[in-house]
């Protein structure tokens, strides 16, 4: 009888607060909704404009085959649409040296940061440092503190420096410039990623006869491994966009394709419409990384997050 009674109370106050739940399960959709719009909506305008001809991009017609007809003209001045690209093409081949100079420069800097990453990381979560009044806390907060710095700020540095070295207008000098950029965020996830990994199975490698570079390499790395996937690519995203310095430090031998995007203006303006063809071939290895390796990033990056 208590039973029915209790049943019988909790049922009107289930129902009374039902459209409570809807009503913020709608506003939830509502915002998620408008989000992916505000984010996606970028890419849809350039996809789209590479299309596009020059009355069409001035008259901000958006939708195809309704406010405008398709138009290859973009691609054709790349040399990349159906009737150009089996043709020779001068500037389809600089395209491709602006490709694979961004393919090297974030690929390599990438590879780097994360095997400098995963050691200071591995050192700073597992011994006790002290210089001067820092501490392992205060080392890595000072890793990730050199992202607030504007860029701005090393580029006479960086100049003198490359010049001194013989390394501007190359693709070592972006690899390494690229290198100490996104180092503090592969030192950062990495460190999250071994305060996971409980320190006994190192000791139990350690009592087995590993050495600490043998429980590094063969017990803590693998574990570690789905982070460095996320660390990974999160760095060559990163080094993919990056301009300012690919555009202060080369000048024809290793520019990259964002470079390559910024440069497309005339004498009648900006060529809208091959700046949008140049970005939509290099946003497409980007959203390729992320429609297949979603689930690698999102592991590594919430791996860290229950302890």
């Amino acid at each position: 009888m208590a039973t029915h009674v209790e049943t019988s109370t909790t049922r009107p106050s289930l129902w009374s607060r039902r459209p409570q739940f809807l009503t913020t399960s709608l506003l939830i959709y509502a915002a998620l909704v408008f989000w992916a719009f505000v984010s996606l909506f970028p890419i849809y305008w350039t996809i789209t404009t590479s299309f596009k001809t020059a009355v069409n991009v001035t008259q901000g017609h958006l939708i195809p085959f309704v406010d405008f007809m398709p138009d290859w003209k973009g691609w054709r001045s790349l040399g990349l649409s159906p009737d150009t690209i089996f043709a020779q093409s001068t500037v389809r081949d600089e395209f491709i040296r602006r490709f694979f100079n961004s393919i090297v420069a974030s690929a390599g800097a990438s590879f780097l940061a994360v095997i400098i990453g995963s050691l200071a990381a591995y050192g700073l979560s597992r011994f006790s440092y002290k210089f001067l009044w820092m501490k392992n806390k205060d080392i890595s907060f000072f890793f990730l503190s050199q992202l607030i710095l504007p860029p701005v700020v090393l580029a006479m540095p960086f100049l003198v420096l490359y010049k001194h070295l013989m390394l501007l207008d190359t693709l070592i000098g972006l690899v390494l410039v690229y290198t100490l950029m996104v180092l503090p965020i592969v030192i950062w996830i990495m460190r999250d990623q071994f305060d996971t990994i409980p320190v006994e199975l190192e000791q139990a490698a350690l009592v087995d006869g590993c050495s600490i570079w043998g429980a590094f390499l063969r017990i803590v790395l693998p574990i570690a491994l789905p982070g460095m996937v996320a660390a990974f690519i999160l760095s060559v995203i990163l080094c993919w966009n990056e301009y300012f310095f690919a555009a202060l430090l080369t000048s024809s031998n290793a520019k990259t394709l964002p470079v390559m995007v910024a440069s497309q203006t005339g004498s009648q303006g900006i060529n809208w419409w091959s700046m949008a063809a140049i970005a939509t071939a290099a946003i497409m290895p980007l959203i390729l990384v992320g429609i297949f390796l979603e689930r690698y990033i999102v592991k590594g990056l919430t791996a860290g997050a229950v302890k």
